[in-house]
């Protein structure tokens, strides 16, 4: 490898994992009352539970995507998006918290063990570098929404 690829996996793996120029999802979600992660102040159209449900499906379906030519991505927009504003029960909100852990270190695993610039054989043009910045960029987007609803819950650190 490369000490440029090298280079591009260390920024990589910071965009992923948050922390730079925004903070991560860990960061994010950390402290909030579980009787909070329902609500949608101000008429947003959704909650806390279901942005943060939403990153797991989409960073689980990129995932996937990425290593297996078998996985069929749910369908759009419902197979990505919970109905509920509220998680079932603390255990649901825990297992999701985990998840998008665990898969974000399945993804960095993948990313630091394949070619970055390799066309995905089943896919149509993508490449490993192109999922690990989709990834970011979708969890960016949302983790600013999070934050936004948690400033108008008056949760919010700042």
């Amino acid at each position: 490898m490369s000490k440029e690829t090298e280079m591009l996996i260390v920024e990589l793996k910071k965009l992923l994992s948050g922390g730079a120029a925004h903070v991560g999802v860990k960061e994010a979600i950390a402290d909030i009352p579980f009787e909070l992660l329902g609500e949608q102040p101000h008429n947003i159209p959704y909650s806390i539970w279901q942005l943060t449900e939403h990153i797991r499906i989409t960073q689980l379906d990129m995932l996937e995507f990425s290593r297996n030519a078998a996985h069929q991505s749910p369908e759009w927009p419902e197979g990505y998006w919970p109905q509920d504003p509220t998680p079932k029960d603390k255990e649901t909100w825990e297992k999701t918290v985990e998840e998008i852990e665990n898969d974000l270190d399945t993804f960095i695993e993948l990313l630091e063990s394949e070619d970055l610039y390799e066309t995905i054989p089943h896919g149509t043009g993508q490449s490993i570098l192109r999922e690990a910045l989709q990834i970011a960029d979708h969890t960016a987007y949302h983790i600013a929404q999070i934050i936004i609803i948690r400033r108008l819950l008056g949760i919010w650190k700042s």
